[in-house]
């Protein structure tokens, strides 16, 4: 059931995602460094890596359900951008690029997921 996760759509735009988190964290307070930063920075890039992992499975049910915990963590992450809205951190204009490239991924992660599962 092996995939080249390199080549595939959802893994690059969930990487595309990382570095969106990665630059948005840099303008995030201080005292945030040990609690929502790491937590979105670990977050993101778990999306990418469980992708990636999945792909090495040997049954398309393995692979769904590392897509599934991919999907998880883009809801964690998303929970984490909205609480960054809600406390206005960070730049506004990234903040929803962040939003809707995480709501994107997760819609491309969900379609892929039920692709391979059938």
């Amino acid at each position: 059931m092996a995939h080249n996760f390199k080549q595939l759509k959802i893994w690059e735009k969930s990487m595309d995602l990382t570095d969106l988190v990665f630059l948005f964290c840099k303008n995030l307070p201080k005292e945030e460094r040990f609690n929502l930063i790491d937590q979105m920075n670990r977050c993101s890039c778990s999306i990418p890596s469980n992708i990636a992992e999945g792909s090495g499975k040997r049954t398309k049910l393995q692979f769904a359900e590392y897509l599934s915990i991919s999907l998880s963590s883009s809801y964690e992450l998303e929970t984490q951008l909205l609480i960054s809205e809600r406390r206005k951190y960070g730049d506004a204009e990234l903040l929803k690029q962040t939003l809707n490239l995480v709501t994107k991924v997760q819609k491309m992660i969900f379609t892929f997921r039920e692709k391979v599962s059938n």
